[in-house]
């Protein structure tokens, strides 16, 4: 099977007190499940996956990196996309969702060029000249504080299959049952503490304590990981 989950957290909410809680327990299960030694590199989806990642790549000693990936929001619900851009230029449309909703060609075309400026923008603030690491033959493992629709964590998924990697592995706290759904066929493993189901979901809604992360709270937690500053110190 290739969806591990931890079933006394299966449909409940707020069981984790904040992400790096959620990220060691994450890792405890990652520990158990993954072997390290033959190659890893974990790759975090800003901003929320940055906590997540930085507990587990100092826990595991694995290599750590970003991978900027955004969803094409909805005109009026920001919080929810139909697509996603990645930090390579691609599109992947929702297309059953953009027909759904009736969004004509030129609505669709100018959210995918604002995803797309927002992805350089945090490429340049998150990743500046540095090259994307190299993943041939590596176990590539993926992770993000959350999946709802878990459309943007696939889009990621297929970024990293390009790149001819050994094995790809998604790790998250908390995910919509839709989400695991999705992804559970395209991925080698799926790593899920807290699946619920239902017609709403909300990663929020997994834990006590719960913020947006601004851009400087991720380049500190990005810099303290480089060596070049001391521990960030994340809003309770």
């Amino acid at each position: 099977m290739n969806v591990i989950d931890e079933p006394a957290y299966r449909d409940k909410k707020f069981v984790f007190k904040d992400r790096l809680q959620a990220a060691e327990i994450l890792a405890e299960k990652l520990r158990r499940c993954i072997d390290f030694n033959v190659g890893a590199q974990l790759l975090a989806v800003p901003s929320g996956g940055v906590p997540i990642g930085y507990v587990i790549a100092k826990r595991l000693n694995v290599a750590f990196d970003v991978i900027v990936v955004r969803k094409i929001q909805i005109p009026w619900n920001k919080e929810a996309g139909f697509g996603a851009v990645t930090w390579d230029g691609e599109v992947m449309l929702n297309e059953r969702l953009v027909r759904s909703l009736g969004l004509g060609a030129e609505t669709v075309e100018r959210s995918i060029l604002q995803a797309r400026d927002s992805v350089r923008e945090r490429v340049r603030k998150f990743r500046g000249d540095e090259p994307f690491p190299e993943l041939k033959g590596l176990i590539v493992v993926l992770v993000d504080d959350g999946l709802a629709s878990g459309f943007t964590m696939l889009a990621a998924v297929n970024c990293v299959r390009r790149r001819s990697p050994k094995g790809i592995l998604v790790a998250v706290p908390t995910a919509s049952s839709t989400a695991v759904e999705l992804l559970e066929d395209k991925v080698d493993k799926l790593v899920c503490l807290n699946v619920r189901r239902g017609p709403i979901f909300a990663v929020a809604d997994a834990y006590l304590n719960w913020h947006d992360l601004s851009d400087e709270e991720v380049m500190a937690y990005l810099a303290e990981i480089r060596g070049v500053s001391k521990h960030p110190q994340p809003k309770s």
